[in-house]
């Protein structure tokens, strides 16, 4: 009778050791890896000291250039944050323009760069073209589309000339300022 009764129940009992084996592999697969090295959501995947980013144009020739003293990645968020950005537009056909700032956060693979903390946009006077500069505490720029545009106080001076402002957009490649409200010249 004892018997009839264990082959009666043997395959509940079969069905049982099969979840309990199966909720321990899931716990032992589901707990973090010795490998992850224990970084947790929010800490960097890795940073770079002293970097040097480079885009090309077609036919070679430097197009612009981004360097910093630290380039922290961040895996989770799909961007990265820059210490002391410097961004070089090569225009060989004008003064190179630069633009730096104290940090600075990239979007995804640099569609978008946020500059911030005492932020400059720099030209030398070039031929007939005065020297340029602008001042601001926020700069969001395309770098692909050189674009750049802020919504904070600006201070812009063109050679002997100069203009504060709320809000600004600049086009590179147009050659064109528009200050957007505010103006005092």
């Amino acid at each position: 009778m004892i018997k009839d009764r264990l082959i009666a129940w043997s395959p509940a009992i079969l069905l049982l050791l099969l979840v309990i084996l199966t909720w321990w592999l899931d716990a032992r697969v589901s707990a973090p890896s010795a490998l992850s090295g224990g970084a947790s959501e929010g800490d960097p995947e890795f940073y770079i000291e002293g970097f040097m980013a480079v885009r090309m144009n077609p036919d070679g020739s430097r197009r612009y250039e981004l360097t910093g003293t630290r380039l922290t990645h961040y895996g989770d968020r799909g961007g990265s944050k820059l210490d002391s950005p410097s961004l070089l537009y090569h225009d060989y056909d004008r003064a190179p323009l630069t633009v730096s700032a104290d940090t600075a956060d990239v979007e995804g693979s640099g569609e978008n760069v946020y500059f911030r903390g005492n932020v400059t946009v720099a030209r030398p006077a070039f031929g007939s073209t005065p020297e340029l500069g602008l001042a601001t505490d926020y700069l969001h720029v395309i770098p692909e589309e050189e674009i750049a545009r802020t919504d904070k106080p600006v201070t812009m001076t063109e050679g002997n000339s100069s203009a504060r402002a709320v809000g600004l957009e600049f086009d590179n490649k147009a050659a064109r300022i528009q200050l957007l409200s505010t103006v005092q010249a």
